[in-house]
């Protein structure tokens, strides 16, 4: 077991903001990824293979790497965690699948209040419950007024995007209404839930792979052993899409498509690293602010065609930053009391 001292606050939090950017752009390689191959899931399996690959040879190559490496079945067969959080990859494989599944009727911006939503609620969760490396850590009021500005100020950021989205879930839900009857509001049931119960299991992920990384001596093990979980569930899920609908198009020879595995390689381990010094909450709202950042920098600087930032995008992306200040700052007791 690693004794590596925990990372203070002001050292750990900007390293999961900075670990967040690389989300965004993980998503915007991916999408079109899966635009140029015509199947979400090939581009997922190509993306989490990449990600493998890379992995494996920073495993192989980097002292850190190899000394991991030997820590993987002797922690597994000694049971110093339990046997299953070997399978968190599979958690991110899930997420994968709901966002290929949903965004088509939800749209982008609908599918990620429902994910941030998710996280936000079991990060107290996962922290309340002690899963994590960092162990317990209460539910206090100032928490949840932090949590509860992280879901808004998300809400405001992408409510510019919302228009796109209910056209997409309409048109979805009108062609799936036989004969032009008009849409059945419960058929966006499951596509809401998905994403939600997506960004709810994301915190358990970060947890598992946390302990994992303090047992492994290194995010670098816990990292490799996520990738082989999440593109083991993707390889079976794409070979029965394949029996049943057919291959995708062929690979593109472009090399930027397959940059999208080894940004999740950053921002897993980073979170696998950050959870025992930050808490899950903590690691997950500093992720969520680096992606809004990720996002707005892309629709800045790299714009798609139709882009325009709106100031709510703005102004909800400062809120997301001045929700974690509240939800972190060690605040003196009583301070919000009357």
């Amino acid at each position: 077991m690693t004794h590596a001292p925990r990372l203070p606050l002001a050292v750990g939090l900007p390293m999961a903001v900075a670990s967040g950017l690389a989300i965004p752009v993980q998503g915007r390689i991916n999408g079109a990824l899966g635009a140029r191959l015509g199947d979400g899931i090939a581009a997922a399996v190509v993306s989490f293979s990449t990600g493998l690959i890379v992995m494996v040879i920073v495993s192989l190559l980097a002292p850190h790497g190899r000394a991991g490496l030997a820590q993987i079945l002797p922690a597994l067969r000694e049971r110093r965690f339990p046997p299953y959080y070997a399978l968190a990859g599979g958690i991110g494989a899930f997420f994968v699948f709901a966002q290929s599944f949903t965004v088509g009727l939800l749209g982008i911006a609908l599918f990620t209040v429902a994910t941030v939503t998710g996280q936000t609620l079991s990060g107290l969760l996962v922290d309340r419950l002690g899963i994590g490396p960092a162990g317990k850590k209460s539910v206090t009021g100032i928490r949840v007024i932090g949590c509860i500005l992280t879901i808004a100020a998300v809400s405001w950021a992408v409510s510019p995007r919302f228009a796109g989205g209910g056209a997409a879930a309409a048109g979805a839900a009108g062609t799936a209404a036989a004969g032009g009857a008009a849409a059945d509001p419960t058929a966006l049931v499951l596509p809401i839930i998905l994403p939600v119960l997506a960004g709810f299991l994301m915190s358990f992920q970060q947890a598992m792979n946390g302990t994992a990384t303090v047992h492994y001596g290194t995010p670098i093990a816990a990292t490799l052993v996520n990738f082989i979980a999440g593109t083991c569930v993707l390889w079976v899920a794409w070979s029965i899409k394949v029996a049943v609908a057919g291959p995708a198009n062929p690979l593109p020879g472009e090399w930027w498509y397959y940059l999208g595995g080894p940004m999740g390689c950053v921002f897993i381990g980073l979170g696998a690293l950050l959870v025992r010094s930050l808490g899950v909450l903590v690691t997950g709202l500093g992720m969520i602010a680096g992606q809004l950042l990720g996002s707005l920098g892309l629709d800045l600087l790299v714009p798609t065609p139709g882009t325009v930032v709106e100031v709510a995008t703005v102004l909800g992306t400062l809120l997301t930053l001045a929700s974690i200040v509240v939800a972190t700052l060690p605040w003196p007791r009583g301070a919000f009391r009357r």
